[in-house]
């Protein structure tokens, strides 16, 4: 979306780069509504290595998936590139000359990602089914106060320095981005421990009691724990072989 949109933005706004801007984060953020309702029940929609990354610490995600989460993530950028500069008749793999450097570039991404991960922990916890519609809107405002742009994404940066286009970024400089929006993710982690330290402990002793309590090969299957509560109430465990079976089939 970024890269397709940024190429006929630019092609159509005839030198003016903030109308080419306008369109560019419009279709962006009309883009990021739509994937995210589609994907939200397969995957959870996510298409940013730090929001597992974010998800994971705060004990959401199991981490076992964020390899996997990761390479997908970067995979299906990497990919995405390659259509859109097919589609505008650009080379499917091409070095960026964009050039995205300077402090105030990498303060944006921290900025950045930091509201980003504070956007989706605040309005999915309360208002989970806006959350689409909140992270359209904060990226689709991204573009315009920050001076990056907005990537906060590193499988969108890695993605953007192989397309010599509107959106690209020169792959010299993909590394300090990629170290900024790591910031900002550690950054909104703070935020969310220090507006909320009784959930942060309880969510550690959750993640703690989650490894202590499964074994390697339940991990990697991401097999659901039994919790201790359900444990004193008498609640079977589910064991691997019980989950490969799948679930007890009802008497006639």
């Amino acid at each position: 979306m970024v890269v397709g949109s940024g190429i006929m933005a630019e092609r159509l706004a005839d030198g003016n780069v903030a109308i080419a801007l306008l369109a560019n984060s419009l279709a962006t953020g009309a883009g990021l509504v739509a994937l995210i309702l589609s994907f939200a029940g397969i995957s959870g929609a996510h298409f940013n290595p730090l929001v597992t990354l974010a998800l994971a610490v705060r004990g959401a995600c199991p981490w076992p998936r964020v390899p996997g989460y990761a390479i997908a993530q970067i995979t299906g950028g990497l990919a995405g590139m390659v259509v859109a500069n097919l589609m505008f008749d650009h080379a499917a793999w091409e070095i960026s000359g964009k050039i995205r450097t300077g402090g105030g570039q990498w303060l944006s991404e921290m900025v950045a990602t930091c509201g980003l991960l504070l956007t989706i922990h605040g309005v999915s916890r309360h208002q989970s089914a806006w959350t689409p519609f909140a992270v359209a809107c904060y990226v689709t405002a991204g573009y315009w106060f920050t001076a990056s742009t907005c990537v906060a994404n590193p499988a969108v940066a890695i993605a953007r320095a192989w397309t010599d286009s509107f959106s690209g970024i020169r792959p010299v400089d993909v590394p300090p981005f990629l170290l900024a929006e790591l910031a900002g993710c550690l950054a909104a982690l703070a935020v969310m421990r220090a507006l909320d330290p009784k959930s942060a402990k309880r969510q550690l002793g959750k993640t703690l009691a989650t490894l202590g309590a499964q074994t390697p090969a339940e991990l990697a299957l991401g097999a659901p724990r039994t919790t201790p509560a359900e444990l004193a109430l008498g609640a079977p465990r589910t064991t691997p072989a019980e989950l490969a079976l799948g679930p007890p089939r009802a008497n006639p």
